[in-house]
């Protein structure tokens, strides 16, 4: 019986004093991630979209250019289940490519937006000198030019080609995430690994994008998921005006615009492309809000590792 015992409190002992599997940077953010309800729910409304966006286009009925002249601005039925606007296209089929298109302008402004502003705020703040000085001036006056109007001008000029309207966005949003990335980048350059690598010979560029960027990773993946919100938003307003996507081509925003006008007498012309808009950027800003929470290592919204 005593022997029993010892052998009990041998092992509870030994137990005790096994170290726990340390956590990797992964799973610990992917656990304080999945803690934060908001953020789980706005990413299984954001996959539900997306699966909507590739899905939906292929089982539609009709085409999104396809006109049906027997059913002429008709509510939603059995055979157009969103129902038909004004040309009779059919609006289940017109949300979709929609949504589509507005995904993949998010997704290449959002990205294009991301790593321009990195190199560039990085670049600058290891540099120093001229570099430094010629960045900031460049990003001070364009911080002052109406952007909007500038992207009206050039896209409306370009017919509405989204791909036009994606490169001028991300030439005209890049200088304001460019200005945060310089300012932590800073900091960056005074540390030793960055003295370290100076000294043995290594690029300039080579420490920009191998030692400073990754250091700086959180706030890029932040940036990232807040630019698919800011890019839908203004590709949403540009097209809502008339200065976006123009016909045959289709987004939420001149969805929207179209469907503004006809809200009394054919209102699912503008709830069902509105709803999908805001299920999107609401999805999207959870998602940015919880990585932003599990990113932080001083915030208390993701709980204790």
């Amino acid at each position: 019986m005593t022997t029993e015992i010892i052998n009990d409190t041998v092992e509870e002992t030994t137990t005790r004093r096994t170290p726990r599997k340390r956590m990797s940077k992964m799973e610990l953010y992917t656990k304080r991630f999945l803690r934060n309800k908001p953020a789980v729910g706005g990413i299984i409304v954001f996959a539900v979209l997306v699966v909507f966006a590739i899905v939906g286009p292929l089982i539609a009925q009709w085409d999104h250019i396809e006109s049906d002249f027997l059913n002429i601005t008709t509510p939603p039925s059995s055979e157009h289940w969103f129902g038909t606007n004004g040309a009779g296209n059919d609006t289940f089929a017109q949300v979709a490519v929609g949504l589509q298109r507005s995904l993949m302008i998010a997704l290449t402004v959002s990205i294009g937006t991301v790593v321009l502003s990195a190199v560039v705020g990085a670049a600058a703040a290891y540099f120093g000198g001229f570099v430094e000085r010629a960045t900031l001036l460049v990003i001070h006056f364009l911080m002052v030019v109406p952007t909007f109007l500038l992207l009206a001008m050039i896209s409306n000029s370009a017919g509405g080609d989204w791909r036009v309207i994606s490169v001028i966005m991300i030439l005209t949003g890049w200088f304001f995430p460019a200005r945060v990335i310089w300012t932590l980048s800073l900091s960056l350059r005074e540390r030793e690994y960055i003295h370290a690598a100076r000294y043995a010979g290594i690029g300039g560029m080579k420490i920009v994008l191998r030692h400073m960027l990754p250091n700086i990773g959180s706030l890029l993946v932040v940036n990232f998921t807040l630019g698919l919100v800011t890019a839908v938003m203004t590709e949403t307003g540009l097209s809502f005006l008339g200065f976006g996507v123009k016909a045959p081509d289709v987004s939420l925003g001149s969805l929207i615009g179209s469907g503004a006008g006809t809200i009394t007498s054919a209102p699912w012309l503008f709830y069902f492309p509105a709803a999908a808009l805001t299920l999107l950027t609401v999805s999207m800003a959870l998602i940015a809000d919880g990585l932003r929470d599990a990113l932080d290592p001083t915030s208390a919204a993701g709980g204790r590792a």
